[in-house]
């Protein structure tokens, strides 16, 4: 199966960012540098942010 991209926001301060939702390394964001997701042996953990929009 091969992975997407995900525009995510930011829970801290609302910033958005587009992710890959198979993530091999941590992402924060860029405004505050809270994690949005981090690796979890497959898909990426978005424990830190909230997804918005899946893209194709």
């Amino acid at each position: 199966m091969s992975g997407r991209f995900l525009r995510v926001t930011c829970r801290d301060c609302g910033h958005e960012a587009i992710v890959f939702d198979r993530a091999s390394t941590s992402i924060s964001c860029a405004i505050c540098g809270a994690t949005l997701a981090s690796p979890a042996g497959g898909r990426a953990d978005l424990s830190g942010s909230t997804i918005i929009d899946v893209l194709e």
